[in-house]
């Protein structure tokens, strides 16, 4: 018999008892490309069935581990074949001109591994990670690398607290969740900093 699934887990039963792991590989995989889809929820509730003995915690996670790194790859050819096509064409009525978007190529270039990694914590950038890194011109390897490394620490975060918290994760969820804000706020002032930086110093050799 599962759990109960707490608070906002709760909607996500019937999709875990009809398809169990498929159901966890298959909203990973689809959130990752930029579909909107509740991928974190539903590794944080399989990681809760696991710890009632429903699902196997090792299974749980591998699976999360091989959606999420293929969902973004996912991601990435759709920025690598079209995205940069995209921006050239219809950046400038969203004041992104090409100059900007050189400045963002080169800022993703030299620190794009910490964003591509830090990304898969952050709601938002995690759908949209693979893209920007594709349209960027991110080297592949480079891509895969730090996309892989994210999501080991991804997966094994929620899927372990999730299974040792069992029916208390909600609150603990919501308590990290407050933290990611900061976070998020404190990598976007870093990332402002860093580009104006950068353009100083390419106005300061021109």
């Amino acid at each position: 018999m599962a759990p109960p699934l707490p608070g906002p887990l709760a909607h996500l039963a019937p999709l875990l008892g009809h398809y169990g792991y498929w159901a966890v590989g298959a909203v990973v995989l689809v959130e990752d490309f930029g579909v909107p889809a509740p991928g974190e929820t539903i590794l944080i509730a399989a990681g809760t069935y696991a710890g009632a003995g429903r699902l196997n915690i090792v299974a749980v996670a591998a699976l999360a581990f091989a959606a999420a790194v293929a969902g973004d790859n996912i991601g990435y050819l759709i920025g690598r074949s079209g995205g940069r096509a995209f921006v050239q064409r219809w950046g400038r009525y969203v004041f992104l001109t090409p100059e900007r978007f050189r400045t963002a190529e080169e800022f993703f270039t030299r620190h794009g591994g910490k964003i591509v990694t830090v990304a898969r914590f952050v709601e938002g950038l995690r759908q949209a990670n693979g893209i920007i890194a594709g349209t960027s011109g991110m080297p592949w390897r480079r891509f895969l690398a730090f996309n892989a490394l994210g999501a080991a620490l991804w997966v094994g975060l929620w899927a372990t607290l999730a299974y040792e918290a069992g029916t208390h994760i909600t609150a603990l969820y919501d308590e990290i969740t407050r933290y990611q804000l900061y976070a998020l706020i404190a990598l976007g002032v870093l990332a402002a900093a860093l580009v104006g930086r950068h353009l100083l110093r390419r106005r300061h050799r021109s």
